[in-house]
Order: C-alpha cells, then structure tokens, then sequence
C-alpha cells in the first residue's frame, strides 16, 4: 500500500490510507481553504482499496485534472489537482513518500503526470465532443445540431424552427459525462460503514436509544429497547422487533411489531436513521448523517385524459446541496414537489433516496424527509416554545423522556437563532421567522433531504435573502436542500438550479452561473417571457441536444428507471406513539390553539346567548305548554313550534359553525403530521371530542336561555318531573350532528372562503325539514329526504316531550309518527339522531383520506 504525499496551500499531509479527507471551506474540514471558488465540502481523498482516488462532493465550481472537470479519478504520486478552476484554482499536488510533491519538482514535470508513470483510467477521459464547463452554448452548437434559443436567431418575426414539429433529437453520441449533477447513486452498503459490531451466534444483540443495549443508537426516532438480533438454530440470524413506536424495516418493509422477520447478507435493517448489514458474522452500521445521493429518474405524472404535466424529469442531486427549482407558472413545479416527496407519485419512473426506491420503502423513509410546505405547518396562536413541543410530542417516540425532547427543541431553536423567539406566538412573528419555524418544527427529526415549496412566496427582497441564506446554511451543515421558488434573486448561492419549461419538462439542470448563458438572455424575465410566448418550443428536446445536458444530466438520464408505471403498495405506517397518547396531545393542542383565541372565546358564548334571546323575542301566553282547550279535546299551540323551530335552527348554526373552518383551516398541517405517522382516527377524534363539548355547553346556553323564561310542558317523558332536561338532551344531540355537518364542509371545500354560504346553506335547509312549517311526514319523496336532516329528528325530540301533535294538529286522526307523546318515540329520535351524527363521522374519516400522501393510504 503505497504512501502517499499531499500538498496543498503550502502545507503538507502524508495520507493515512484507512481514513478519509475532506477538502473545503468547512472549518470542520481536513483540509480547509478559505477561497471563494471553493465550495463548503469540495472533494474527498481516499483510499479505494487498490489505489488512491480524489472525488468530487457535487462542488459548485468543479474539481479538474489535466484541464478538465472530473467527478471521480485516481491519483498518484506526481499527479496535480484544481479547485474551482481549471488553471488558476488552488492546486493539490501529489507525490510518493520520501519524494518532493510535484509543485517542487518543476511546472513541466507537473503538466505531464504520465512521466511518472500514472495516467487516466479511459473512464475517466472527457467525452470527445464535451465542451468545457463555461464555453459558451452557441460555441458547442456546431458539434451538438443544437440550436440556439428565439432572442439568439434574431429573426423578426421569428418562429421557432420547431413549432408543431417533431422533438429535437440530441445531437451526436457522446459517452455520458462525469459529473451529472452529482455523483451516481450507490447501493446501500457500497460506502464505508460508519462502525462494526461484532455478532455473536450464541448470544442476543439488543438495539436501542437505553445505554443497557448491546448497541446504543442515539437517535430519537429510536425507542429505548428497540429491535434485537437473535440467531437461529440452522446459523441464521432474525431481527425481533420488540414494540418499538417508529418500526423496524428490512429492505424497506415493517417487520410487524412485536414480531420478527429473517435477515440475510444482502438484506438492509433499518432501525430509525441507522441500517444494519450482516457481513458474516460482522454487522456493519450505517449511520445517515445526510451524505446520501438522491435522484429522479424519467418522471412522468399523467392525469385524467391523459395529458402529461409532467414529462420524462431526470436529475441527480448532490450531496450535501442547495438545489433551486424554478419556471413558470404549469411548469410542473408543484407536481415535481409531490412526486419526489411521495404525495403524489409519479406514474411512471423511480425516485431515489441512497439507491432506495421512496415510493416502495417510504414508511422507512419518511422520517429522513423534511417537507416545508408553502403555508405555514404549524398554529399561529401558540408560542414558538409551545409548538414546537407539541410537534416533538407526536414525532418522537412515546419512552421519549420530557427533558430529551425539550434539550432537542432548545437544540433546533439555537441553530436557527430563533431562541430569542421562543416565547412570542408564532402570529407576532414576520414572515421570514415564521418561515424559520416552520424549519425547526421539521429539523426536530434531524432530516437528510429537506424539500421546501415557496418559502419566499409574499417576503420582502431583504426576508427573501434571509430565508435563502438560511437554506444556505442548512446546506453547508451537511443536509441536501432542495426549494422550489418564484424568486431569482439568490439564485446564485445555490449549488445547481433546474428549471422547468412549459408543459413539465426540464429546459436547464446546472450551476445557476451558467443558466442565463445557456438561454441566451440577460435577464430571467426575459427567461420567462420566452416560456410564454413560445410555449410550443421543444425546450426540453433543446436541452437535451446541448453541452450542459452531458456536462450534468447525461448519466443520470441514461439509467433506466428500475420500474415502470410504478404502483407501489401502501406505505404500513408505524405510528410514533399508541393511538390513546396521540389522541391525549392532539386533544391538548387544540385546546390550548382554542384558549389562545379569545375571538373563538367570546364567540362561542356570545352567540348561543344572542340565539337563546331570539327566541324570546316570540310572543307567547302558553310557552311549550299546552293552550285552551277547543271543541274535540285539542289544546293548540302554534306559538310552541315557532319557538322550537328558532331554538332548534340556532342551535344547527351555531354546532355547525363551530367546525366548519376546523379541518381547512388545518389542512396542510394535517398533511404534514399524517405523513409523519399522525393517526387519522386519533386527529378526528380530538376534533369531535373538543368541539362536542364546546358544543354541548352552547347547547345548554340556548337552552337554559329559552326554556327559563317559558312555560314548560307539565311532564316529560324520561324525566317525568323535569322536561326541560330531556328537551335541552335534544338540543345538545342536534348541536353535535350539526357539528359533524360542519366537519363535513370542512373536508370537502378547497379554501375557506367557501365554507361559510355552504352554512348558511345548510341552515335554511335545516328550517325547511324541521316539520312545523308544513306537513312534512306524508309527503312522498320529500318525507324521505328528510330523514337524512337532523332538525327533523331533534325536533321531532322536543315535539315528542310537547306533545306536538296536540299542540299542532295537521289533521284530526293523523298525526306525525315522530311526534307522539311516547318513551319509545322520544328514544328512536334521539338514537337515530345521534347515529346520524356518527356515521358522518366515518364520512369525513373517508374525505380525510384525499388529503394524505397517495403512497400511502390504506
């Protein structure tokens, strides 16, 4: 194993072959420069096993050898390498031990490394008709049949050459070049283990967060006894799960919990941000600190008709980078997003995480994913501190112990200089800081690969720099940031840029330096007027017949995805905490978002009172009591229906009213948190459980208010003594099936604007169906559909405690059924009442379903 010296900015390292260095701006580096043109983690130098190679970490301005950009190439002793410029960058020169470095044995001797019997391995040579990395588009044109853009023809009028016609095919076969965008995803396992443990066949190897375990992880997405590796009589060895909140995976796939599943040499464990590989009897960990490849490989997304909004996108994205995804308005932005975060996968290609495919493996995944989504993912009526632990709450694993999760949050907030903030609601916040949170809440769970969708969208120019600084930073800290923005201000901080054209396919994936040279316009609004008004331009066939596209996509592109029009099965998603403890947080966050806003507050009193007093406003001499008695035994009282008809429509406004803007107005905070592992019942639940008793306590406001001042029938049917009790019973009942009315609306309209005419809606519907404005039960069709109504039954309640068949008579000897003075008819309204209320409830678990991320709903 030969040694090897190294030499670098007048400093000298003679190589260690069983470790590797880092070489960048990083102070934390081993080899650390401080020069513009070199990026925050530039290259590595390490030993491969049978010679020394320097490799290239995805690096803005590249990494050359001989003049030429490289992504991956051996070196040797007289060997000489450039960063950041090809001629003029900061020079690497190498030599054997004992020996000068090349930089003192004289510049010819350094321009000709083959004197020292080292060249090139003809991988590694530039493709012949490659043009350098800032040659210009139009200098390459001649070599690629590549044509240039619309300003670049200067033809008036012009008309693209290929308008209505046949795609542009690339121009002469080229070998794939070296550095597509970063370096070629590897299998798991193909990268140095992080360490090895020793597995024994006679004994039991324990995983888990508890320093009693065999193998300690320190990582809270890992339970404190999480998984056990035991082996089997025939020599074979198992992974137990053992109750663990956030799973164990093998090869992607949850082993059932509490249960176990076989291991093999090329299966992958996965226990949290770790995976295990058994090498013999050696288990290698592979611990994810965000050095992982990520790519998109020919994605299509087809929608009804079959029109493609999204076509054949290909990139790879390095390590450890800043991606900016920018284009016009139906460029396929959003739909990108969602298909690389596994919301809406593609129909059609591959999504890679460290060569793993995230629609197959994504319950294993999801916790490495950061998604920040346009809006805001968290209630703007908490602190920031208060949040932040709710969210920790229902991420972290339910052993997870207070002060581990409040020492995590108090971590994220100084890393993002939000712990001057910490006790500010989020409402008092800017724009940018707010933004900032909506960071935090998703660092809590260390993500390697964080997607954030607009999130300048309505900042100021200076808010807009912070925020994309801030991304700058995430970047530098050893996370892959990928943003998809409308701004192209700070553009030039990013590492690569891809920018879609119209009709979702890719016109440019590069250095941002580089792109308005490869359009050929000074501007990017003169970018963007160019997408609209030549919208039939094959962008997408221009891009692939130019030098850029085999300077950084080629290879990428080349690869065949490893499915096609994938359906990937459900997602099986291991919950974080068990159901009763995600329900309990749920439950207090709402309550604490409610008692934080003293509107909803006052509100809620305010306007049962208001209805109660309405209905006070009604004359009557006899109240809900029966009147004098007439010829034929009838005591009428048509003052007690106009009464129960005010109570029963106010209390169907106000129950409804209180939820129809609850599920919207969450919504994409719902999604966020059931990708995370949210139960769906457990999220419903909380809602139906806090909003019935807001409900039910405004239920005995009106009703405490309109019975107080009244006559009240003389007896009732359940409670003899006090009827009043058994008619507020109705009143609450029919609060909670408007309420359930309400989460209906809630779930299905698209903003909430349109919430409030479906209420209203729903409130004249309800005074038509009560069955006192005419009558209603022998009306064929119309008797029918209002059983689906829950005045009806609610106040066919209070007429079954009146006795309104006496107090209202249709027609002497035919009275409505649902009105008699019995036990039983009082009980079956308010049972089917009630269970109208439930069954909505499993309609809008049903309409929550749309909401989630496609790969996984069940």
């Amino acid at each position: 194993m030969p040694e090897l010296v190294l030499e670098l900015n007048g400093r000298t390292w003679t190589l260690d072959p069983s470790r590797s260095y880092n070489v960048g701006r990083d102070p934390q580096g081993d080899m650390v420069l401080d020069d513009a043109r070199v990026s925050w983690r530039h290259a590595t130098v390490r030993w491969a096993g049978q010679g020394w190679i320097i490799e290239d970490q995805g690096s803005t301005n590249g990494t050359y050898v001989q003049g030429q950009r490289i992504h991956q190439v051996e070196i040797g002793p007289g060997s000489v390498v450039h960063l950041g410029n090809a001629t003029t960058g900061p020079r690497i020169s190498l030599a054997a031990a004992g020996a000068p470095a090349a930089g003192a044995v004289g510049a010819q001797q350094a321009a000709a490394p083959q004197q020292q019997g080292w060249q090139a391995p003809p991988a590694q040579q530039p493709p012949v008709h490659q043009a350098p990395q800032h040659q210009a588009p139009q200098q390459a044109a001649a070599q690629q049949g590549w044509q240039a853009p619309p300003q670049a023809q200067q033809q008036a009028p012009y008309i693209p050459p290929q308008q209505g016609g046949q795609p542009q095919q690339p121009g002469p076969q080229q070998p794939p070049a070296q550095n597509a965008g970063g370096p070629a995803p590897q299998a798991q396992g193909d990268r140095s283990p992080t360490t090895f443990h020793r597995l024994d066949s006679g004994r039991v190897m324990r995983i888990g967060r508890a320093l009693e375990n065999e193998l300690v992880v320190s990582d809270l997405q890992v339970s404190r006894h999480h998984a056990e590796f035991r082996a089997t009589p025939d020599g074979r060895f198992e992974i137990h799960d053992l109750g663990s909140h956030n799973g164990t995976y093998v090869n992607g796939q949850p082993v059932p919990k509490s249960g176990k599943a076989p291991v093999g040499p090329n299966d992958i464990v996965g226990v949290g941000h770790s995976t295990f590989r058994l090498v013999g009897d050696r288990l290698e960990e592979f611990v994810d600190t965000g050095e992982v490849s990520f790519s998109a490989r020919h994605l299509t997304v087809t929608v009804d008709g079959g029109k493609q909004i999204l076509k054949d996108v290909s990139f790879g994205v390095p390590e450890k980078s800043l991606i900016a995804v920018i284009g016009p308005s139906g460029s396929g932005k959003s739909t990108l997003l969602k298909a690389l975060t596994g919301y809406r996968p593609a129909n059609q290609g591959d999504v890679l995480y460290d060569n793993r495919n995230l629609y197959k493996e994504f319950a294993a995944l999801r916790q490495r994913i950061g998604l920040v989504p346009q809006d805001d993912i968290l209630h703007k009526e908490l602190t920031v501190q208060k949040a932040l632990r709710y969210a920790a709450k229902l991420r972290f694993p339910g052993d997870t112990a207070e002060a581990e999760r409040e020492a995590r949050i108090d971590e994220v907030l100084h890393e993002l200089k939000l712990h001057v903030h910490r006790e500010k609601k989020v409402t008092s916040l800017s724009g940018g800081q707010r933004k900032r949170v909506s960071v935090a809440l998703e660092l809590l769970t260390k993500p390697s690969l964080i997607f954030l969708d607009e999130p300048t969208s309505g900042l100021d120019p200076g808010m807009d720099r912070d925020v994309m600084q801030l991304l700058r930073g995430l970047a530098d800290d050893g996370r892959t940031v990928l943003v998809v923005t409308h701004s192209v201000a700070e553009l030039g901080i990013c590492d690569k840029l891809l920018v879609m054209a119209p009709g979702g396919g890719v016109a440019y994936f590069g250095p941002p330096e580089e792109a308005l040279n490869f359009f050929q316009y000074d501007t990017w609004a003169d970018v963007f007027s160019a997408f609209e008004n030549y919208r039939d331009y094959d962008w997408m066939g221009r891009w692939r017949g130019s030098p850029h596209y085999q300077m950084y996509a080629a290879d990428i592109d080349a690869v065949a995805p490893q499915s096609v029009n994938v359906q990937a099965p459900p997602a099986r998603m291991q919950k974080s905490q068990s159901w009763g403890s995600q329900l309990w947080t749920l439950m207090r966050r709402y309550v604490s978002v409610l008692a934080s806003d003293r509107g909803f507050l006052a509100l809620m009193v305010i306007l049962p009172a208001v209805l109660g007093v309405v209905s006070m406003l009604i004359p009557s001499d006899y109240g809900l009591g029966y009147g004098p008695t007439k010829p034929g035994g009838f005591r009428p009282n048509r003052d007690a229906s106009t009464i129960m008809l005010i109570l029963a429509v106010g209390m169907c406004f106000s129950g409804a009213a209180n939820s129809v803007r609850e599920l919207i107005k969450e919504r994409v905070i719902y999604e966020r948190e059931r990708a995370t592992g949210l139960s769906r019942s457990a999220y419903l639940m909380s809602k139906v459980l806090v909003l019935g008793v807001v409900t039910a306590f405004q239920g005995v406001i009106i009703a405490v208010i309109g019975f107080s001042t009244r006559n009240m029938p003389s007896e009732g049917l359940i409670v003899p003594k006090q009827p009043a009790i058994e008619m507020t019973l109705a009143i609450i009942a029919l609060g909670f099936t408007s309420m359930m009315f309400g989460l209906v609306i809630s779930s299905l309209v698209k903003t909430a604007e349109k919430t409030m005419p479906l209420l209203v809606m729903f409130a004249i519907v309800q005074v038509v169906f009560t069955g006192v404005l005419f009558q209603l039960f022998d009306t064929p069709g119309v008797a029918q559909v209002a059983w689906l109504m829950p005045s009806r039954w609610a106040v066919s309640a209070l007429g079954a405690t009146a006795d309104m068949n006496t107090l209202l008579p249709w027609e002497p000897g035919n009275p409505d059924p649902l009105w008699k003075h019995q036990t039983g008819v009082y009980v079956m309204d308010m049972i089917i009442l009630i269970a109208l209320g439930v069954s909505l409830a499993f309609v809008v678990a049903r309409l929550l379903r749309r909401h989630e991320p496609e790969v996984m709903r069940k």
